[in-house]
């Protein structure tokens, strides 16, 4: 199965957009991919998730949507059928990890420990959530990991600035890393789409395609 790394290789962060307003999902899906960044995670935490997930699958044909906060396998199912090209958990079990399986999309199951990620290594999966980052140990506890765990790969997400990106980046272990300071509060309620393209844009530059992880 493709990794969710390779869906696109260019793209060094991965939006994480919580959208309260399914009209939004479009042109807020549309700034993002045009500001470099086409992958777009959208997070089962709102009533208007699976809408926002369906509406970019079906206008914004550049854009890579799926679907992250996805905690058990009524999720997993119902983010597929709404077009989710990905999904994130923040979290694992065996049963939602069969789920994950079986949804014929690449995934990115969460862990935040050592022992959770040499389970995932037991069962085949090497590219993973690292979440919560920046509590968890952030960038120093992922650096410890590559030395006993080379063949793990992570996209660490939760508490990830613009100003501690690139030390995630940097990592032999990082594919790439998952923000929402691209996505101000401000700018979403004045659905200001050209500063979201703008901090997108930004974003994007942090490694170029050259780079790899």
């Amino acid at each position: 199965m493709t990794s969710v790394f390779d869906l696109a290789p260019e793209a060094p962060v991965v939006p994480v957009v919580v959208i309260e307003d399914a009209a939004d999902a479009v042109p807020l899906a549309r700034a993002l991919v045009a500001g470099g960044l086409p992958l777009v995670e959208v997070t089962l935490r709102t009533p208007a998730a699976l809408d926002a997930v369906r509406a970019i699958a079906a206008e914004v044909p550049d854009a890579v949507v799926g679907a992250g906060t996805v905690v058990s396998a009524a999720g997993v199912a119902d983010a597929v059928r709404a077009g989710a090209r990905f999904l994130v958990t923040p979290g694992w079990t065996g049963r939602l990890l069969g789920a994950l399986r079986e949804s014929g999309v690449p995934f990115l199951p969460g862990v935040s420990t050592v022992s959770e990620a040499v389970a995932l290594l037991e069962e085949g999966v090497e590219g993973m959530k690292f979440f919560p980052a920046e509590a968890a140990g952030g960038v120093p506890y992922l650096k410890s990991l590559a030395g006993p765990l080379p063949q793990a790969r992570f996209c660490p997400t939760g508490g990830i600035s613009a100003a501690s990106a690139p030390g995630y980046l940097a990592l032999p272990n990082v594919g790439c890393v998952g923000g929402t300071w691209m996505l101000p509060p401000d700018a979403l309620a004045a659905r200001d789409w050209a500063r979201v393209e703008s901090l997108a844009r930004e974003a994007a530059a942090l490694r170029t395609p050259s780079v790899g992880p």
